[in-house]
């Protein structure tokens, strides 16, 4: 009998890995019973190698969350249009909000992730009972350790569900061998975020900071578990579409009669900024995590597979192994259209996820972030050329270039080419959360409770906070000019407004965006925002039809610096042309404005106002023994 609860054994074999870290070793002896692992640090240790395994399986984290499963939202799109887009069983039309629960991939990441829930419970549970708690030692420090990396690595396996499918199953014990808690309905979302802040809050105290006792930030340490209780708390307090109203709740302007989106009241939402703010202060004024002065060099060494032990920007990243998982800079990245001499038979990217003219016009002309995160060209190999090539009039289907190919290890590159046609994946670390997050949070939380100037628990403002992100992507010479119009608002909304626009830029690509929409219940005006600057920009003449540009000497890569993104130049001698995104304005067949655009995202609001919740699987519902059902429109 199959059930998603059911006992996981802890024997499980090797799992060979390369990756920064090699605390995946898995090897355990198959027969071991649970006291002779929870009275051992060592062999605890492989417990929990088994939870940080599965988190790089294809439908967790190597693709389906960070890839696939945050489109889309305003600024970023599945690389579906057309008809495609309309599909119900595959993830082109699942990500435009067109979805039946009998799509494959939602049982594949419901199992796998009450898997490692599961996983995590026998740890807790393992170390709530050893023996080795009962004496101060080393011993007992590095139990508790286990246990603050457990609770942690299933708070975000369970936020991250929350915001999938919004009231679900909620076990925290492990499987009895009666089944008597095999079986179980939904838990309200608000319940299970608050027991996840008292299970975070126990994990502060357990956990090191990166750097300190081996950890690197290839593990759950105490600056992710702050800032995930954070983020969670902000969710906490945030807006979701509801199964039934709840009492005593703020119902949304634009809402579904039946399932309406509502967030807590006032003294709630104020409760969980102050305790968000509390936990954002921490990680700032710890000093552990810190920008990195250089937004490309951040980019670059994720694409190198290092570890940045200098500024530790990103928190916390799940440790992927190459050529056994990871699929950014394969599903996601500059595409290689075909094989190609330099990167194997295969070719990369598919570029299942995209960006959009809107949001590449939305950048300031001088903020580096804009050609690090779109690429409006791709890689074509030709008569053994490796060639940048302009896509033309592609306003919806920009690639993402935060992971590039051309950035990765020769290490990377042989294996591709070893692997012939074969996927080759790119072990390159998925990160669930940035530095800039908790800045750009923080600066939310405390712009809410006081205003820009505002001064929060870790002694900066929300403008300084926000201001300390926005700078850093521009070269010295522009930084101070790049600032001005964030030192010119004054309401708590427009500033509002701004850090809403700095995420984007920010984070686009990264898998946060859309969730960040949901909480502050922007996701549908912002999408319909997307679609109305594109049209107003075609029609003002802010796309050009012509794009001109020039190849660097001696070279076939694009001069990025040459690029007329704005206006033809008045002398074309040297350049080449393509026709580009205001080609569609005079287009005898305007695909792009009059069949694609309007299919973008089309389901979100088609049956069910905000339906932008996955349902659960048909057969996830059937093995349920009726404890199981769907909602917001959705049958079983």
């Amino acid at each position: 009998m199959k059930n998603i609860f059911k006992t996981i054994a802890l024997g499980v074999g090797i799992l060979s890995m390369s990756s920064c870290s090699d605390f995946l070793d898995q090897t355990s002896p198959s027969e071991m019973n649970t006291t002779t692992v929870y009275n051992n640090s060592y062999y605890t240790k492989l417990a929990l190698n088994k939870v940080y395994g599965d988190l790089t399986l294809d439908q967790t984290y190597s693709q389906y969350i960070p890839i696939v499963w945050g489109l889309n939202s305003d600024c970023e799109l599945v690389d579906g249009l057309g008809e495609t887009s309309t599909s119900t069983t595959n993830n082109r039309g699942a990500m435009n909000y067109n979805v039946i629960p009998g799509w494959g991939d939602i049982s594949k990441l419901w199992d796998s992730m009450y898997k490692i829930i599961e996983n995590a419970n026998m740890i807790i549970e393992g170390v709530e009972g050893s023996k080795l708690l009962e004496v101060d030692n080393a011993e007992k420090m590095t139990m508790l350790q286990h246990k603050g990396q457990a609770l942690t690595l299933r708070g975000m396996i369970y936020y991250d569900l929350v915001k999938f499918f919004g009231d679900i199953p909620f076990k925290i014990e492990t499987a009895k061998p009666d089944l008597s808690n095999a079986y179980i309905g939904k838990t309200d979302r608000d319940e299970i975020m608050d027991q996840l802040i008292l299970d975070l809050e126990e994990a502060i105290e357990y956990l090191p900071w990166a750097g300190e006792s081996d950890y690197s930030t290839e593990y759950a340490t105490k600056g992710y578990a702050h800032s995930l209780l954070a983020n969670i708390a902000l969710s906490r307090a945030g807006w979701h579409i509801r199964e039934a109203a709840k009492e005593g709740y703020e119902t949304a302007d634009f809402s579904d009669p039946t399932y309406p989106t509502q967030r807590c009241d006032a003294e709630t939402r104020t409760k969980m900024y102050n305790l968000a703010q509390k936990h954002l202060s921490a990680v700032i004024t710890s000093g552990v995590h810190k920008l990195n002065p250089s937004i490309e060099n951040h980019w670059y060494l994720i694409n190198q597979r290092k570890l940045d032990e200098t500024y530790r920007e990103n928190i916390f990243e799940i440790p992927m192994g190459l050529a056994k998982s990871s699929e950014l800079g394969y599903t996601v990245g500059v595409r290689i259209n075909g094989a190609s001499d330099y990167y194997g038979a295969k070719g990369n990217s598919s570029g299942k996820l995209k960006l959009t003219a809107p949001y590449f016009y939305s950048f300031e002309k001088n903020d580096l972030r804009r050609d690090l995160t779109c690429a409006t060209y791709q890689l074509k190999e030709t008569d053994k050329v490796l060639k940048e090539e302009m896509l033309g009039n592609t306003p919806f289907a920009l690639y993402c270039a935060k992971w590039d190919i051309r950035k990765m290890t020769k290490e990377w590159r042989d294996a591709a080419k070893s692997a012939g046609e074969a996927k080759c994946m790119t072990g390159i670390n998925v990160v669930r959360m940035r530095y800039p997050q908790v800045l750009l949070m923080y600066a939310e939380v405390v712009n809410e409770l006081s205003g820009p100037d505002g001064v929060g628990d870790a002694g900066i403002s929300a403008r300084d906070a926000l201001k300390e992100v926005h700078k850093r992507a521009f070269k010295e010479a522009n930084k101070n000019t790049s600032v001005q119009q964030i030192d010119a608002i004054s309401s708590k909304e427009d500033f509002f407004s701004a850090i809403v626009d700095e995420n984007a830029w920010e984070l686009a690509g990264e898998g946060f965006r859309k969730f960040d929409l949901i909480r502050w219940n922007l996701l549908s005006s912002k999408i319909d925002d997307f679609k109305t600057a594109y049209k107003a920009e075609l029609d003002n003449g802010t796309y050009p039809e012509k794009l001109y540009f020039k190849y660097k000497p001696d070279t076939y890569e694009i001069d990025m610096s040459s690029v007329c993104w704005y206006q033809e130049p008045e002398d074309k001698t040297g350049y080449e042309s393509k026709d580009f995104f205001g080609k569609e304005k005079t287009a005898t067949t305007q695909t792009q404005l009059t069949e694609n655009l309007p299919l973008i995202s089309a389901g979100l609001n088609a049956t069910v106002t905000n339906r932008y919740l996955l349902p659960i699987a048909s057969s996830s519902i059937s093995d349920s023994n009726g404890t199981l059902y769907n909602s917001y429109g959705y049958t079983n």
